[in-house]
């Protein structure tokens, strides 16, 4: 099993910022990419951002220049810092990280619970 534990959603003005953290324990055997994915009300989830055990990064570019996705591979950790927020960034923001496994050669998706965030005055 894999748990992923999700902190640091809340409200926001426009213009504020938050930080976000995921920490990923249990039966972790090679993690591929941690990211962050957000589904706002009415809509279809989507990418924010990615990145990958090399470190490359992935952004979606309704955030680029406002987002950075780091994270902390001692920790199994990654954090999403949220700059300039807008209120059309509310949404639920989900953790997902990508677990290879060399047996079936292929990634496994294991998600957060998800953490709200609210832009708004």
């Amino acid at each position: 099993q894999v748990q992923l534990v999700e902190s640091g959603g809340g409200l926001v003005q426009p213009g504020g910022s938050l930080r976000l953290s995921c920490a990923a324990s249990g039966n972790i055997f090679s993690i591929n990419a941690m990211g962050w994915y957000r589904q706002a009300p009415g809509k279809q989830r989507e990418l924010v951002a990615t990145i990958r055990s090399g470190g490359s990064t992935n952004y979606a570019d309704s955030v680029k220049g406002r987002f950075t996705v780091s994270r902390d591979n001692a920790k199994n950790t990654v954090y999403l810092q949220m700059n300039s927020l807008k209120p059309e960034d509310t949404a639920v923001y989900y953790c997902n990280v990508k677990l290879y496994s060399g047996t079936f050669s292929r990634d496994f998706d294991y998600w957060g619970q998800g953490t709200q965030v609210t832009v708004s005055s």
